[in-house]
C-alpha cells in the first residue's frame, strides 16, 4: 500500500516511505547520476561540442547524434560498475551487455530518446526500466530480456528542458520530480500523476497517413474532419515520445505510433523492451491505458531485444475508441 506523500521532498526518503528495496533505490541512483551529466551537457549544448552527427549508425539503422553515443556511454558505463546489475540492453547496442553474474537486476534503456531533437533545441529525454534478473538463463543470455512488461520492478524517464524532470514509478503511482539544480537532487514536486478519462488532444505524426492501414486512415478522417465530438481535436507532435508521453501525463490525450506499410514498420516502430514498456506502465499507473494492436502491451512476451511494437496509449476514452474503431473493422 503506498501512502501519500508531500510535494518537494527528496527522491530517496519518498522510495523509502514507498518500501522500495534497498539495493534498488541504489540502482536507481546510480541512473540518476548519468542522468545529471547528460542534463548538465544538454545544457551546454554547442558549448560542449555534443551536437551534430557520427559518421555511424546505430543497431536500428539510425544515424548516431554525438550526445546519443555521450549518453549510451555514461549510463552503461555506470550501471556495469553496480554490482547488483547483471546485464544491461539499449538501443545503442546490438547485443546484451554482460554485468555482474550474482547481480539482482537487468536494466534496459533508451540512453537519448528523440535524437532527431537535439540539434534543434528540442525535447529529448532517457528511458528506463527495471526487472528482476532470471536464474534459470545465463547472465548475459538476451532471454533475461524475455520478460512481460507486468514484471517491471522500476520504470522511469528523464526529460530534460527547461528543468529536468525525472518521471518514476516503482510498481505504485507515477511521481514526478524536479532536478533542483542547486543541491544536485531531484526533488518531489507532484505525488501523483493522473490522466484524464477523455480528452481531445492527440500525438502522432501525420505525415504517416499515406502508409496507414485503410482502418486507421478512415479513424483519422473521422477525428480530424467528420466528428461532431472531436470538432476540438488538437494536433501536438513532438518527434520525441518521452515528450509526447509527458504531455498526456501532465493533462491527457493519447500518443499513437500505429504500424504502417514501410519496411521495417509492419510490426510496428517503437521498440517493446526499452521504449513502450516502460511507459505503459507509467501510463497505467497514472489511470490511463496502453495498448499494442489492441492488446494490453504489458502484457507482451517478448521474443527479440529489439523487437518493435505499435503503440496507442493515454486517456482510456480516446484508447478505446481507436482500438474499438481499428480493430473491429
Amino acid at each position: 500500500m503506498y501512502k501519500p506523500v508531500s510535494r518537494m521532498r527528496r527522491l530517496i526518503p519518498v522510495l523509502k516511505q514507498d518500501g522500495v528495496d534497498t539495493d534498488l533505490i541504489m540502482l536507481v541512483r546510480t541512473i540518476l547520476a548519468a542522468s545529471k551529466e547528460i542534463a548538465f551537457r544538454v545544457s551546454q549544448g554547442e558549448l560542449a561540442g555534443i551536437l551534430g552527427s557520427t559518421l555511424n549508425e546505430n543497431i536500428q539503422g539510425e544515424v548516431q547524434k554525438k550526445l546519443d553515443v555521450l549518453a549510451n556511454q555514461l549510463i552503461k558505463e555506470m550501471l556495469l560498475d553496480d554490482e547488483s546489475v547483471r546485464a544491461i540492453a539499449s538501443e545503442e547496442e546490438e547485443h546484451v551487455v554482460a554485468g555482474h553474474s550474482t547481480g539482482r537486476y537487468i536494466v534496459a534503456f533508451d540512453p537519448l530518446d528523440g535524437s532527431s531533437n537535439i540539434d534543434v533545441n528540442g525535447q529529448i529525454g532517457t528511458i528506463f526500466t527495471v526487472y528482476p534478473a532470471r536464474e534459470d538463463v545465463a547472465y548475459d543470455s538476451c532471454q533475461q530480456f524475455h520478460q512481460p512488461g507486468i514484471n517491471q520492478l522500476c520504470a522511469g524517464y528523464i526529460l530534460y528542458g527547461p528543468s529536468s524532470l525525472l518521471v518514476l514509478s516503482t510498481g505504485g503511482p507515477t511521481r514526478c520530480y524536479t532536478l533542483d539544480l542547486t543541491h544536485g537532487g531531484y526533488l518531489l514536486t507532484k505525488a501523483q500523476m493522473n490522466v484524464p478519462r477523455d480528452s481531445c488532444e492527440f500525438a502522432i505524426n501525420m505525415a504517416n497517413y499515406r502508409h496507414w492501414s485503410r482502418v486507421t486512415q478512415a479513424y483519422f478522417d473521422q477525428v480530424l474532419y467528420a466528428s461532431e465530438r472531436f470538432r476540438h481535436s488538437s494536433v501536438r507532435w513532438n518527434a520525441a515520445m518521452v515528450g509526447d508521453v509527458h504531455r498526456v501525463l501532465s493533462r491527457g490525450g493519447i500518443f499513437l505510433y500505429p504500424e504502417d506499410a514501410r519496411l521495417g514498420n509492419e510490426t510496428g516502430k517503437l521498440r517493446l523492451l526499452y521504449e513502450a514498456n516502460p511507459l505503459s506502465l507509467l501510463i497505467e499507473k497514472a489511470g490511463g491505458k496502453a495498448t499494442s494492436s489492441g492488446r494490453r502491451t504489458l502484457e507482451i512476451m517478448p521474443k527479440d531485444l529489439h523487437q518493435r511494437v505499435p503503440v496507442v496509449l493515454g486517456s482510456v476514452g480516446p484508447v478505446d475508441d481507436f482500438n474499438s474503431a481499428v480493430f473491429s473493422a
